[in-house]
């Protein structure tokens, strides 16, 4: 059943549900706006947020993956909107078998099950996710699935997987040749990582802004290498690898998910942006979230990305090491950012 027709069949049964404007998160203006305090007074006023459509599409994804923003540069060209762009984009590296972080060919959990992770969010504000697939390369796709064919955000495992079934995704082995080699190999002495940079990350998160100016996210793994059976970082969890709100932007994180679900990294960053910060702002103040509470920061990676309505692109990570992709004017080109919180 289609999201909007069981939503239609609850309102007509008296289950009373309600979308309010700042869920949906939609208007049709070329200027949108973001709240700015007065600190003497503590009123609030809206400033404009200056939007040229001309400078669009955009895209960006974590890190270098190059072929992946160039796919979703190349669909949202052929006037593709957003959150399809996003996932044909992903998609590349969920098939990429030497990506050992992502889809199939990803590093497997301690009993040697590669166990993939999904989610996307539209314009609208709708959204799905996918956790613990064990056995379909395009999870993000699949998630996109979950979020117009259900009444649900979110399916795992077995669930998953028979629901994908139904769609058409084909069953395949996701443990290659290489990656079960060198799951072998580390079970001799085995011991989690730091996770620094992208020899160890498990993300690839994609924003885009489509020719009409509307923006759509895409996030998916294959978790952190080797982790214990069942683990679920934040990547799937919107709010925490992903977050959109149509009025304001978005973000991604990747690197150690533990540690973004527990400042809701990705939904901060959009609220912080909807506040007044710029994305770049916005990307500095949630990782100082992070470690300021912990000691440990010096032990992993965080990176976050982020994009306004207006096209702005901010990242910011905890230790140098980090890159991303931009799309845009069609051209490709990696991103190295000049700031991080570690020397």
């Amino acid at each position: 059943m289609k999201r909007r027709k069981f939503i239609e069949k609850a309102a007509l049964s008296g289950v009373g549900i309600t979308v309010g404007a700042s869920v949906v998160g939609c208007k049709d203006t070329n200027q949108n706006t973001t709240q700015e305090q007065d600190t003497e007074t503590g009123s609030s006023e809206k400033k404009a947020m200056n939007i040229d459509k001309t400078k669009f599409p955009i895209a960006v994804c974590t890190w270098a993956f190059t072929s992946a923003n160039a796919k979703a540069g190349e669909e949202l060209a052929q006037g593709k909107d957003a959150l399809d762009a996003v996932i044909a984009g992903v998609a590349v590296e969920e098939e990429n078998i030497k990506n050992t972080t992502v889809g199939k060919g990803g590093a497997p959990d301690r009993e040697g099950n590669v166990t993939l992770d999904a989610c996307v969010m539209n314009p609208e504000g709708d959204c799905g996710a996918v956790v613990c697939v064990e056995n379909i390369t395009n999870v993000a796709a699949l998630a996109k699935k979950v979020m117009e064919e259900t009444p649900h955000v979110m399916l795992a495992g077995e669930g998953a997987e028979e629901f994908g079934y139904r769609q058409g995704f084909e069953k395949e082995n996701l443990l290659t040749e290489d990656s079960k080699k060198a799951w072998e190999e580390w079970k001799k002495s085995p011991e989690y990582k730091p996770i620094i940079n992208i020899e160890n990350h498990d993300t690839i998160g994609m924003l885009a802004i489509d020719k009409d100016g509307d923006i759509a996210g895409a996030c998916t793994t294959s978790g952190l290498s080797y982790k214990m059976k069942g683990r679920v970082g934040d990547s799937p969890i919107i709010g925490s690898g992903l977050f959109i709100d149509n009025e304001i932007g978005g973000a991604v994180a990747t690197g150690m998910g533990e540690e973004v679900m527990k400042t809701v990294g990705s939904f901060l960053i959009v609220e912080l942006m909807r506040n007044g910060m710029s994305p770049q702002e916005a990307c500095e103040e949630a990782i100082r979230r992070i470690v300021s509470k912990n000691e440990r920061y010096k032990d992993f990676q965080i990176a976050y990305l982020a994009m306004n309505k207006a096209g702005e692109v901010g990242s910011y990570c905890i230790h140098e090491g980090f890159t991303y992709m931009k799309y845009q004017d069609g051209e490709n080109t990696n991103v190295k950012p000049g700031f991080f919180y570690h020397p």
